[in-house]
């Protein structure tokens, strides 16, 4: 069987049909559900791109990994997805983007050439990369954001379009009625179409080179399919950019309540730049509508994707998996971009379909039960054959689910964390790099906020506050649930987390192991062990070096 694991960039849980979008219909996501299964409750283990992809790819926390902001190596030694899956026989591809950032140090002092195999996998998150790209070509004062090679610029300019960078001046930018370049950087320019022959936008242009993978790749394989979009730059070509307009832009969820003596952090991050922008409404009139045409574009390049795999009879032996790497505020809970822990942010779609017979009772369902994105690393190894290595991989298998089964035992509890030390909110609060974190603890109902640097936490009801506008935090009506949460997220911390190198069986294993080998210290004469474990050290001395005394008795 091979792996399809689709993830978009920046899609929130609530903008797909079969998720109940009012407005925007996306038969390919229903379509995929309708085969499969729904995980209603999902949640990232961070609401930022590159520190929730190293945990998906890892099946580890960022306090685990270590990875914890965009740009933050993913140190040498981690192992990752394609690790786990080439022991079984699969190999683990990458088309698009992961926000890797490689351990070029951990590479030198380890001696590992970056053109080996070896370290080009270390430098592509464990996976074969068939084409990477990060999708962020922005080019500035200082130049390049991102100074690798742009396959996707490449394939612009072998279309024809000209410039250094094509992807800003064509892909992500407009024209204005004076025949301008109109960034898509500015969020007045969202209405105007980009500047591009849809055929050669982001979105069709991986979906092309997707198929043309599903062509040639000899199996088993998992190939990680990583969209740039719905991300910003919120600029999409037509004819997706005037199908929705400030007509279907749902009102703001957000309420007076949340400004009124708000948790620091949280305000914050509702006075920052982007949320700035987001709390006005004609930004939100010109970003949504943008945002939903980028889906509407994904949904049917899903369903080009999809109808290829039923052409060549791939949907048979291909599992897929749909999911994004965090969501987006658009100015719910007066936010922009992500970031915090509400559920735009933190809460992602995941649907998963398996072509296997067992999974027939299951087709159409939805699943409720709290999941975490770490939770597919696992489920890959069990569909791939393999018993998921629980010592290394934290999450859990959703494989049971997948056919119908209930786990005996399941997680009471989601985590998702935050390192917010490189952003300037941690300078607005004052507080130390060390300082600058945040977690998550979730149970279905309660949803606990802890902040290091000593602020009190953030607490939400969801059952008699689903939209989370009310902050119980320094409710004492609230003393005992918020006591209880932090009981979590003490168990939460005192993991095993680091002893990567032994696995239970391992350990167990080893129990007895060197008393069989002869290192049986602490006897009183031998009798506490069996005999066989002291066999070598009986009988009649072969030689003798040492004086012996005499009997008393002569």
């Amino acid at each position: 069987m091979n792996i399809l694991f689709v993830m978009y960039d920046q899609l929130r849980f609530d903008y797909l049909s079969c998720a109940g979008h009012p407005h925007l219909h996306t038969p390919n996501f229903d379509r995929v559900a309708a085969m499969g299964v729904r995980f209603t409750e999902a949640y990232v283990q961070s609401p930022v791109c590159g520190s929730s992809r190293m945990s998906t790819y890892t099946g580890r926390y960022p306090s685990s990994h270590g990875a914890q902001w965009n740009g933050f190596p993913l140190r040498v030694g981690e192992v990752t997805l394609g690790d786990h899956l080439r022991k079984l026989g699969m190999n683990a591809y990458l088309l698009g983007k992961t926000h890797m950032n490689v351990d070029a140090e951990g590479m030198k002092r380890l001696g590992l050439a970056p053109d080996s195999v070896i370290g080009a996998r270390q430098a592509e998150c464990g996976f074969d990369a068939w084409v990477r790209d990060d999708g962020l070509w922005g080019q500035g004062p200082d130049g390049f954001y991102d100074r690798k090679r742009s396959p996707y610029n490449e394939y612009l300019k072998s279309k024809g379009y000209d410039g250094e960078n094509p992807w800003a001046d064509y892909a992500n930018a407009g024209v204005d009625d004076d025949g301008n370049i109109a960034s898509g950087w500015m969020f007045m320019n969202a209405d105007k179409p980009a500047n591009i022959r849809e055929e050669d936008s982001e979105t069709p242009w991986l979906t092309s080179e997707t198929i043309r993978f599903v062509d040639e790749a000899e199996g088993p394989w998992l190939a990680h399919v990583s969209f740039i979009k719905p991300h910003w730059p919120y600029i999409v070509p037509a004819p997706y950019h005037d199908m929705f307009g400030a007509n279907h832009v749902p009102g703001a969820k957000r309420h007076p309540a949340e400004r009124e003596d708000p948790h620091p952090v949280y305000a914050a991050y509702m006075s920052n730049r982007i949320a700035s922008a987001f709390q006005r409404d004609e930004v939100r009139e010109k970003v949504i509508p943008a945002y939903m045409g980028l889906i509407k574009q994904c949904d049917d390049q899903l369903g080009r994707l999809l109808d290829h795999l039923e052409a060549t009879g791939r949907m048979a032996d291909t599992m897929i998996v749909l999911t994004s790497d965090h969501g987006d505020y658009l100015g719910d809970h007066w936010m922009g971009e992500k970031d915090l822990f509400h559920e735009p942010s933190v809460k992602v779609p995941m649907i998963i379909y398996d072509p296997r017979a067992e999974a027939d009772a299951t087709r159409g369902t939805t699943c409720d039960a709290l999941v975490e994105q770490i939770d597919l690393a696992a489920t890959f190894v069990e569909a791939a054959g393999g018993e998921v290595p629980g010592h290394i991989i934290e999450g859990r298998s959703l494989m049971p689910f997948l056919r119908g089964e209930t786990p005996g035992t399941w997680r009471d509890y989601v985590i998702s964390e935050y390192d917010y030390s490189v952003t300037p909110m941690r300078e607005t609060l004052g507080v130390s790099a060390d300082d600058a974190r945040l977690f998550m603890v979730y149970d279905g109902r309660y949803k606990l906020m802890h902040a290091e640097g000593g602020f009190r936490p953030m607490l939400f009801d969801t059952e008699t506050d689903p939209d989370e506008f009310h902050d119980r935090g320094d409710d004492p009506a609230y003393r005992d649930v918020i006591a209880r949460m932090y009981d979590h997220l003490a168990e939460w911390g005192r993991r095993n987390a680091q002893r990567v190198t032994r696995s239970d069986a391992d350990i167990d294993a080893m129990r007895g192991a060197s008393a069989r080998k002869g290192i049986l210290p602490f006897l009183v004469d031998g009798s506490e062990v069996p005999e066989a474990w002291t066999e070598k050290y009986r009988g009649r001395a072969r030689q003798i070096h040492v004086k012996q005394e005499a009997p008393e008795n002569g």
